[in-house]
């Protein structure tokens, strides 16, 4: 694959995400709604795929499938996501944002920012030739993807079950796989997108490896940034004076899946060090509360 292809492609993407975010951030700008976001975010990705695949247009097996996969995950997510927004009317996440237009530009911006860089490693396989026969890295990738995919998609639908059931108002969700982590849906969107980086793999050369830059961003944004941290905080919060919950928390992985048996039994050393329990995540949580 020749570096001038590169460079026009990643061009390409780059331009067609930043009019696509563009428009739907005016959108939200003018009329102060928070419905598409999530939307516009996920069907980018949608976008990107099919264009850089058909303009390319060498179709090889393996550009095919990435393609497929990235298709079926933006689509099962964007509507997700939409069809939850709708039925709750608003997303508190932009309660501060709603009314002030630096704030929505700086998201809107980091979001664009998400959608190209993530999408990096199925760019680079649409820009090239399709890398010749198939690898053992094509199918773990795959495989990676589809445990992912499965996971992410069973926890979106498990939680939200749990939060439409009047009985379970005001709780928090440990149903289904939310009893083997705190964050399934995020575990599964790492996989899912460090498969897609295996699986194009077999294409990669030289510079071109720096794509795996896009699931170590997606990696540490949920890790460090607008996933896990928000979220625990907001749960800390709501529930960190109940001893119910700082046990659910104590005996719960908050990424990587694992029975509560098992991870509760874990010295702190051990969490902290593999399994990303970082010490943050507990800052709101009482002193008397410490896990």
């Amino acid at each position: 694959m020749g570096t001038v292809l590169d460079s026009h492609f990643l061009a390409l993407t780059a331009i067609v995400t930043v009019v696509y975010q563009f428009i739907f951030f005016v959108i939200t700008a003018l009329f102060k709604i928070d419905q598409v976001t999530d939307f516009a975010g996920s069907t980018n990705f949608v976008i990107l795929a099919v264009l850089t695949l058909v303009l390319n247009a060498t179709w090889h097996f393996r550009q095919v499938v990435l393609t497929l996969l990235v298709v079926v995950w933006g689509l099962r997510l964007g509507t997700f996501l939409l069809m939850r927004i709708l039925q709750w009317g608003e997303d508190r996440r932009f309660d501060e944002m709603r009314q002030n237009l630096v704030k929505l530009i700086v998201f809107w911006t980091f979001q664009a920012v998400w959608v190209w860089t993530v999408s990096l490693p199925l760019t680079v396989v649409n820009a090239s030739d399709g890398g010749g026969s198939l690898k053992p890295a094509d199918v773990i990738g795959w495989t990676m993807w589809v445990f992912g995919f499965l996971i992410e998609a069973a926890a979106d639908q498990q939680k939200l079950s749990f939060k439409n059931a009047p009985e379970n108002r005001g709780k928090w969700c440990d149903a289904g796989l939310w009893r083997y982590s705190r964050h399934p849906n995020y575990f599964g969107e790492m996989l899912l997108w460090w498969g897609i980086f295996v699986a194009a793999s077999p294409v990669l050369e030289g510079a071109e490896y720096l794509v795996i830059f896009g699931p170590v961003f997606l990696t540490l944004l949920l890790l460090f940034v607008s996933g896990i941290p928000l979220l625990e905080a907001s749960a800390d919060k709501k529930h960190g004076h109940l001893g119910a919950y700082r046990f659910y928390k104590k005996t719960t992985s908050p990424l990587v899946l694992l029975p509560r048996g098992v991870y509760g039994n874990l010295p702190r050393w051990c969490k902290e060090v593999f399994l990303f329990e970082l010490p943050f995540y507990s800052s709101n949580l009482p002193e008397e509360a410490d896990i």
